[in-house]
C-alpha cells in the first residue's frame, strides 16, 4: 500500500508541471462532464466520487497543488500560506476575523490545517424551526445523511471512543480512539467529571493506526500547519490522488473569475486565470465547491442581461444568511505544566449542552474542546482579546507551559444580514474583492455567555485558575443555502441551483443552520450525497 501511495504522490505532485504547461494548448473545445472549482474538504470528495464512475472531471484550484514533505513545516508562521489570505473587506458589530483559521488556499483546501475533528451533526440540527422555534428547518434529515457519515468515516478511517454518548450515532467508529491523551485533554477530563459533565476522547479524522499506506499519529501537535508525516487526513492525500488515479485533472495556482451561460440560461463552463494569462474550461455540470465567502462572490461577479442580480440568485438569497460558530478560548493557568503545544490539538470534548434547554435562556447549543495551542497563535490570541502588549505579554507568555485551553464551539443562528457582498475595490483579477457584514444576535450572545461560564467551571474544578478569555469566529457555513422553496433558498436538497440545474453549490455554503459542532463531516458527507445525485441524473441524461 506504501508504493501505491507514494506513486499517486508522485504522480499528482510532478504531474502538476505538465498540466500547466499544456494549459497553453487547451481549447474552450476540451471539454469535461464536471468542472469543480475548488479541491477542499467537498471538491476532493466530488472529483473522486465522480471520476470513480466514469465521468470526465476537471477540478480548478486557486491555490498551489502542495507536497507535504517539501511544502510542510513545523512552523506557526510561515505555515499560515495553507489559509486564504487574500484580502477580504469585513463590517458589521462583530467582524469576522477571515483567513487562516476558516478557509484554505490549495489543494485540500481547509483540510490540510484544520484539527481533524469530525463530529456528525444531531437530528435536531436539520428541524430547529420545528422543534425550536428558530433558524429554519433543512429540506433533508439526519437519516438522509446517515449512510453518507458511514461511508466517509469508514472511507477515511476516523478513530474515536467506544461509545460517543450525544446525537443518533454511538459508534463504534472505524478506528479506536487516539491515545494518549495530552496533558491539557486530561484535566478538561478531570474538570468535566467533577461537575457531572460527560466527555469523551474526540472522533478524529487522524490515524490512530496505519491506515492506506498512512502512518498513525506521532503527537506532533502540527495539525493546523499541514501533517507532514500524512498521519492526518486531508482531501490533498486522500481523495484527490485517487481521483487523479481515475482520470481527473487537477488544474492548481488557478482563480476562477467567470460562469460562463448561454442562450438557454444553462453553464457552459468556467473561465480561469492562471500566471496571468485567461483561459476557459467548457464543462456539461459545473460545481462550485469553493467556499462560503467565494461561492456567493463568483455566483454574483458572474452576472449577465439574463441573471442580472448574479447567477442562481432570482430568490436574493446569495450570499445571505452566513453563519460562523462562535469560538471563544477560555485559557486557565496550572500549579503543574500542561505545555499546550503536546500532542493533537483535539483530543476530548463534551456535547453535554449541545440540545435546547429552555432552562439557560437561549436556543440550540454547543460543543465544548480541550483544544491545544502553539504559543504564537496564544500570543495573538490573549493580545487581542486580553488587550496585552509589551512587556505584560511578554510576563503572561512566560508562564506558557502553565496554561491549559478550552474551546467553544457555538452554533449561530443564521440572519439574512449578515451576508456576503460585492466591494466596489477590486484584486489582480479585475474581480470585486467580497464584503463580509457579520453581527451576532442577542441569542449566540447569550450562548456564548453561557458557554464562558462554563468553560471558566471546568478549569476550576481541574484545579485551575481562568485567566484570559478571548473571542474569535471559526468555520463559516451559509450563504447559498438549500431549500425546497425557490423564493428562500438557492438549491434544493442536492446542491442544484433552483434556477440552473446543471449548476450545483457543494460544501458549507449549503447549510441552513451551523449546528453546534465542527461542520467537516457534514460537508464531505453532503458531497457524496451530492456525486451520487449526479451520477444517477448523469445517466438518465437529465443534466
Amino acid at each position: 500500500m506504501a508504493n501505491s501511495r507514494d506513486t499517486v504522490t508522485h504522480h499528482a505532485v510532478h504531474s502538476q508541471d505538465h498540466r500547466h504547461n499544456d494549459l497553453n494548448h487547451r481549447k474552450y473545445e476540451d471539454d469535461a462532464d464536471v468542472c469543480i472549482v475548488g479541491a477542499g474538504a467537498a471538491g476532493g470528495v466530488l472529483a473522486y466520487e465522480l471520476s470513480k464512475s466514469g465521468l470526465k472531471v476537471v477540478i480548478i484550484e486557486a491555490g498551489p497543488f502542495w507536497n507535504p514533505q517539501t511544502d510542510f513545516a513545523s512552523d506557526e508562521l510561515s505555515m499560515t500560506r495553507l489559509g486564504w489570505q487574500d484580502t477580504r473587506l469585513v463590517s458589521g458589530n462583530d467582524p469576522l476575523q477571515l483567513g487562516h483559521n476558516n478557509s484554505g488556499k490549495g489543494v485540500g483546501g481547509g483540510t490540510t490545517h484544520f484539527t481533524g475533528v469530525f463530529l456528525r451533526f444531531h437530528e435536531s440540527d436539520f428541524r430547529t424551526r420545528s422543534e425550536d422555534g428558530v433558524g429554519e428547518d433543512w429540506p433533508i434529515r439526519y437519516e438522509d445523511l446517515a449512510p453518507y457519515y458511514d461511508k466517509i468515516e469508514k472511507d477515511i478511517a476516523v478513530s474515536g471512543p467506544k461509545h460517543f454518548p450525544w446525537g443518533s450515532f454511538h459508534g463504534p467508529y472505524p478506528y479506536p480512539e487516539r491515545e494518549p491523551l495530552s496533558a491539557n485533554a486530561e484535566i478538561f477530563r478531570i474538570g468535566c467529571e467533577k461537575l457531572g459533565i460527560r466527555s469523551v476522547v474526540a472522533p478524529l479524522a487522524i490515524n490512530s493506526a496505519p491506515f492506506d499506506g498512512r502512518p498513525p499519529c506521532i503527537n506532533r501537535g502540527f495539525c493546523n500547519q499541514g501533517c507532514l508525516p500524512n498521519a492526518k487526513f486531508s482531501t490533498l492525500i486522500h481523495h484527490i490522488p485517487k481521483a487523479i488515479q481515475h482520470g481527473a485533472e487537477v488544474i492548481s495556482d488557478s482563480m476562477v473569475t467567470q460562469i460562463q451561460t448561454n442562450e438557454d440560461g444553462r453553464v457552459t463552463g468556467v473561465t480561469f486565470v492562471h500566471e496571468g494569462k485567461t483561459y476557459k474550461q467548457k464543462a456539461r455540470i459545473v460545481i462550485l465547491a469553493n467556499f462560503v465567502v467565494e461561492t456567493p462572490r463568483l455566483l454574483l461577479h458572474s452576472a449577465n442581461a439574463r441573471f442580472p442580480d448574479g447567477l442562481a440568485n432570482s430568490s436574493g438569497w446569495v450570499g445571505k444568511a452566513i453563519m460562523p460558530h462562535s469560538s471563544n478560548d477560555v485559557y486557565g493557568i496550572f500549579p503543574e505544566e500542561i505545555r499546550l503545544y503536546k500532542g493533537t490539538p483535539v483530543l476530548a470534548t463534551t456535547q453535554d449542552f449541545y440540545e435546547t434547554d429552555s432552562t439557560r435562556g437561549f436556543a440550540r447549543g454547543y460543543t465544548l474542546h480541550a483544544h491545544g495551542s502553539r504559543p504564537v497563535e496564544m500570543a495573538k490570541s490573549i493580545s487581542k482579546g486580553a488587550k496585552l502588549w509589551g512587556s505584560d505579554l511578554r510576563k503572561a507568555m512566560l508562564d506558557y507551559n502553565f496554561y491549559g485551553r478550552i474551546t467553544l464551539v457555538g452554533e449561530v443562528l443564521p440572519d439574512p444580514a449578515n451576508r456576503v457582498t460585492l466591494a466596489e475595490e477590486k484584486d489582480e483579477y479585475d474581480m470585486p474583492l467580497a464584503h463580509v457584514s457579520f453581527s451576532y444576535g442577542e441569542n449566540d450572545k447569550r450562548l456564548i455567555n453561557h458557554a464562558v461560564a462554563k468553560m471558566n467551571e471546568i478549569i476550576q474544578a481541574a484545579g485551575g485558575i481562568p485567566a484570559f478569555v478571548t473571542d474569535d469566529t471559526a468555520h463559516l457555513m451559509g450563504g447559498c443555502r438549500m431549500g425546497n422553496d425557490p423564493q428562500t433558498s438557492v438549491t434544493n436538497g442536492y446542491g442544484q441551483t433552483h434556477d440552473i440545474p446543471n449548476l450545483f453549490v457543494a460544501g458549507a455554503s449549503l447549510f441552513v443552520t451551523s449546528g453546534g459542532g465542527n461542520p467537516t463531516n457534514t460537508v464531505m458527507a453532503l458531497a457524496a450525497r451530492t456525486a451520487d445525485y449526479i451520477v444517477e441524473q448523469s445517466k438518465r441524461q437529465e443534466l
